[in-house]
């Protein structure tokens, strides 16, 4: 018996896609929908304590989305940090853009993403080190949210997949082989 559970956000983010041909190249947003899958790490649910009978409590692969997902993303620009034209837009007033791409840059390459409002306007950002696609997304989250999966269910489940819908027909799924 095989068992997999799916837990369901949904965020509202800009972003672009800064090399494409076409109209994803402007400035534009979408309302993702995101999914994240896990399964048993050893095949059937948890036998003891708060998750007996689980893969995983829907509340806390919830929680885990809202942290790492829904909290820096929702409502705010998903933005490549090579786009530097377009980041070029929010140095805040007063502060050397160079200084401030190289500060993002920093974070980037310790963290993986940077997530910050010090922009102008206070423009929520989130910065990664690839263009914003659903693809390239969905790999990020998944790679963002493996590690708390495992850690919230005393490594008893695993998450196996991340789907984002860009829109209602589009969507990308991240599953590593």
């Amino acid at each position: 018996m095989d068992f997999v559970i799916t837990r369901q956000i949904a965020i509202d983010a800009g972003h672009r896609i800064a090399s494409h041909g076409s109209k994803c190249r402007h400035l534009h947003g979408h309302r993702y929908v995101i999914e994240a899958s896990c399964r048993p790490v050893a095949g059937d649910l948890q036998d003891q304590g708060e998750q007996a009978g689980m893969v995983l409590d829907f509340g806390f692969l919830k929680d885990e989305m809202m942290t790492l997902i829904d909290t820096p993303c929702d409502h705010g620009l998903i933005a490549d940090l090579a786009d530097r034209a377009l980041l070029g837009l929010f140095v805040p007033e007063g502060r050397n853009g160079d200084e401030w791409h190289a500060a993002l840059a920093a974070t980037v390459r310790a963290q993986g993403f940077a997530a910050t409002s010090d922009s102008r306007l206070g423009q929520k950002l989130y910065v990664v080190p690839f263009p914003p696609t659903a693809e390239g997304l969905a790999r990020h989250w998944f790679e963002r949210l493996a590690p708390a999966i495992t850690r919230r269910s005393d490594e008893k489940a695993m998450l196996t997949r991340v789907t984002v819908h860009e829109t209602p027909n589009c969507r990308a799924d991240y599953a590593p082989v």
